[in-house]
C-alpha cells in the first residue's frame, strides 16, 4: 500500500497566553483554536495555555481506485458553509435587494420579476487551485501523488441571494473592528451600512473598541447610518476605534442576546476571525439566530486561502515612501557620472529642450549628492510577524533592494556566506546598499523577550535594530567605514487612508459580508480566491497562518530582483 501525506500545509506556531483556569479563552488569541492543547499550573492561580498549530497528515491509501473522490469530497465536506437551517427551522423569502430600483423591494422579489440575473446561486463554485502541476518539482508544485494529478477543490461563490433569512425591517446589524489598525477599515464599514440600507434595514450600530465594546463599562453603542459613515473613507484609522484582548464569549454573546443583534459583521486578523468562529459556535449551542460574518484584515496578508487581505495593497504602497528615502540617503553614485548620463539621455531625447532644464536639474542632481552618505546602508523595517508578504512585494515594486530578509526564510549574519559579508561586497561595488527586514525575520537570532501583548501574540525582538549595530560594529572591526540609515515606517503604513486597489477590494467585502449574512450563512468569512470573490468557513482560515512559500515562483522572483545570495 502506497501512502503519502495530505496536500495542504499547515504551518507551524507557537504562542503563549495566560487564561482563566475556568477555560474562558480571550477572544483574540486565534491559536487557542489550534489543534494541541497543553496547561501548566502557575504559582499565580493562572493557567498557562500554551498552543501549538501541529501539522496533520493523515495518511491517503493511492492505490485505492477512489482515492481522488475521496479527497474531494473530505474537502467538500470541510468547505461547506455554516447556515441558520443547520440549527433552526427557518423559511426562506424573497430578496429586497434590487440594483432596479432606488429602494429596498417589500414583499416583492427583488428582480422585480423581470428576469434579472444578477443573483447568485448557491450551487455556484469557484475553484480554489488553478494551476496543473506537472511535476512535485516545479516551483510552489502540491502534489498528492508522484503524477501530481489534479484535485478539484471548489468553494462558495459570493454575492446575493434571491431568497434571504432575515426580515430586513426587523434586523438589527452591528459592526466591530478589532485589532491593530489596518488601511481601509472605514471603506468597509461604509459599504456594510450602505449595503445594509440597500436591504432596508435602518437599525444599524458599531461595537467601539474592538470587543471589549461589548462589555465595558462606558462604551456605548454608535448609531450608524448612510448619513453617518458617507464620509469616512477619505480617512485612514477606524471610525469605531479599534483594541486588543476580549473578554470571554460568554460575556459577548450574553450582550449579543441582551441587545438583539441579529447580523454581526467583524473585521480582523485570525486572532479576531478565530474569536468570531466562537461567538458563532456559542449562538448556535444557545439556537440563536445571529449570523456572524467576517472580513478578513491584516497588512501582512496572512490570511490562510485568501489571494490578498484589504490594506496590503495600501501597506506595500506607503512602504515605497520609506524605501525611497532610504534610497536617497544611501545613494551614493557620483555626481559627474549621472550629470554626464543625464545630459546625454536628455539631449538625446530632445535637443531643443536640453538647454533650458539641464541647469536646474543639475542643481536637483547635486542636492541629491549632498543628501547621500558615503559607503551608506539603507535598512527598513517593515511590518510582518510571521509572513514577509510586504516586505518582499515592497522590494519587488522598489526594485532598489539588495537584500530583502523574511521570517520564513533562516539567515545568517556572520561568516563567509553571511549577511554582512554579501554588504561588504555591495559597498566595494556598487558603493552603497539596501536592506529590507521584515519585523519576524531572524528571531532565532535574537533574545527572547517572553512577553505577549494583549491579544497573545509574543512580542517580538527588534530585529532592525539589531541589524543596525551588527552592521556597525562589523564594519567598525574591518576598518572599513559605513553609514547605516535606519527607517522605521510601522504606522505610517498602517495609518493611511486605502489606496484605489484596496478601497475596490474593501467595497466588495463589505458588500459580500452583507449578502452572506442575508443569505443565513454563519461563522464565514469572504475574500478572493483566484480574482473570484468567494465564502470560506471561518474554521478553515484559521486552521494556520499564510505564509511566503519559498519555493514560490514569487520569493524566486523577488530573489531575482535583489540578487542576493543563499545567506547560509
Amino acid at each position: 500500500m502506497a501512502s503519502v501525506p495530505t496536500f495542504n500545509k499547515v504551518g507551524y506556531t507557537t504562542v503563549q497566553n495566560r487564561l482563566n483556569c475556568n477555560g474562558n479563552v480571550p477572544l483574540g488569541n486565534s491559536r487557542c483554536l489550534k489543534v494541541r492543547i497543553f496547561e501548566e499550573r502557575a504559582k499565580s492561580g493562572f493557567c498557562k495555555l500554551v498552543t501549538r498549530a501541529v501539522a496533520a497528515k493523515p495518511e491517503i491509501d493511492i492505490s485505492n481506485p477512489d482515492w481522488k473522490k475521496k479527497i474531494e469530497d473530505d474537502f467538500e465536506r470541510r468547505f461547506n458553509l455554516p447556515h441558520l437551517r443547520d440549527v433552526l427551522d427557518v423559511e426562506p423569502r424573497p430578496t429586497t435587494f434590487s440594483l432596479k430600483s432606488r429602494n429596498p423591494i417589500g414583499e416583492g422579489n427583488g428582480s422585480l420579476n423581470s428576469g434579472w440575473n444578477g443573483y447568485v446561486n448557491d450551487d455556484d463554485r469557484a475553484l480554489l487551485k488553478v494551476i496543473k502541476f506537472a511535476s512535485p518539482n516545479s516551483a510552489g508544485a502540491e502534489c498528492v501523488d508522484g503524477d501530481c494529478t489534479f484535485i478539484e477543490q471548489w468553494v462558495h461563490r459570493a454575492g446575493p441571494r434571491k431568497m434571504i433569512y432575515y426580515e430586513p425591517s426587523c434586523v438589527k446589524a452591528a459592526i466591530v473592528t478589532c485589532g491593530g489598525l489596518c488601511p481601509g477599515l472605514n471603506d468597509v464599514i461604509r459599504q456594510i451600512v450602505f449595503t445594509l440600507d440597500k436591504y432596508g434595514v435602518k437599525n444599524i450600530v458599531g461595537i467601539p473598541f474592538g470587543y471589549r465594546g461589548f462589555t465595558e463599562k462606558g462604551l456605548s453603542e454608535i448609531p450608524l447610518s448612510r448619513y453617518v459613515v458617507q464620509n469616512i473613507n477619505v480617512v485612514g484609522g477606524s471610525f469605531l476605534g479599534v483594541s486588543r484582548g476580549a473578554p470571554s464569549t460568554t460575556e459577548i454573546v450574553d450582550s449579543i442576546q441582551a441587545c438583539g443583534i441579529d447580523m454581526l459583521f467583524v473585521l480582523g486578523g485570525d486572532g479576531t476571525h478565530a474569536g468570531a468562529n466562537a461567538i458563532h459556535e456559542e449562538c448556535r449551542r444557545r439556537k440563536l439566530k445571529v449570523s456572524v460574518v467576517g472580513v478578513p484584515k491584516t497588512i501582512d496578508n496572512d490570511i490562510l486561502l485568501v489571494d490578498k487581505t484589504f490594506g496590503f495593497d495600501t501597506a506595500v504602497e506607503a512602504a515605497q515612501k520609506a524605501i525611497n528615502s532610504a534610497y536617497i540617503e544611501v545613494n551614493n553614485k557620483k555626481g559627474k557620472e549621472r550629470k554626464r548620463y543625464f545630459c546625454n539621455v536628455f539631449f538625446s531625447t530632445n535637443v531643443y529642450l536640453f538647454s533650458a532644464y539641464c541647469s536646474s536639474i543639475f542643481i536637483l542632481f547635486i542636492i541629491n549628492q549632498a543628501q547621500s552618505a558615503y559607503h551608506g546602508v539603507g535598512l527598513v523595517k517593515l511590518m510582518g510577524r510571521t509572513s514577509g508578504f510586504i516586505a518582499m512585494h515592497a522590494s519587488l515594486s522598489s526594485g532598489q533592494i539588495d537584500i530583502c530578509l523574511i521570517p520564513e526564510v533562516s539567515f545568517n549574519l556572520d561568516g563567509p556566506n553571511g549577511v554582512l559579508a554579501h554588504l561588504e561586497h555591495l559597498i566595494e561595488t556598487k558603493g552603497f546598499a539596501m536592506i529590507c527586514v521584515a519585523e519576524g525575520a531572524g528571531q532565532e537570532l535574537l533574545e527572547k523577550s517572553h512577553a505577549t501583548d494583549a491579544s497573545g501574540n509574543a512580542v517580538l525582538s527588534d530585529i532592525g535594530v539589531h541589524l543596525q549595530q551588527k552592521i556597525k560594529r562589523h564594519f567598525k572591526e574591518k576598518g572599513l567605514y559605513a553609514d547605516v540609515k535606519y527607517i522605521d515606517p510601522t504606522y505610517m503604513v498602517r495609518a493611511v487612508r486605502a489606496n484605489a486597489s484596496d478601497a475596490i477590494l474593501c467595497t466588495v467585502l463589505g458588500q459580500n459580508a452583507v449578502h452572506g449574512a442575508f443569505a443565513g450563512f454563519s461563522g464565514i468569512t469572504t475574500g478572493t480566491c483566484n480574482t473570484h470573490y468567494v465564502y470560506l468557513p471561518i474554521t478553515e482560515v484559521i486552521k494556520s497562518t499564510r505564509h511566503v512559500d519559498p519555493n514560490s515562483r514569487m520569493w524566486h522572483r523577488c530573489l531575482t530582483s535583489t540578487g542576493q545570495p543563499d545567506f547560509h
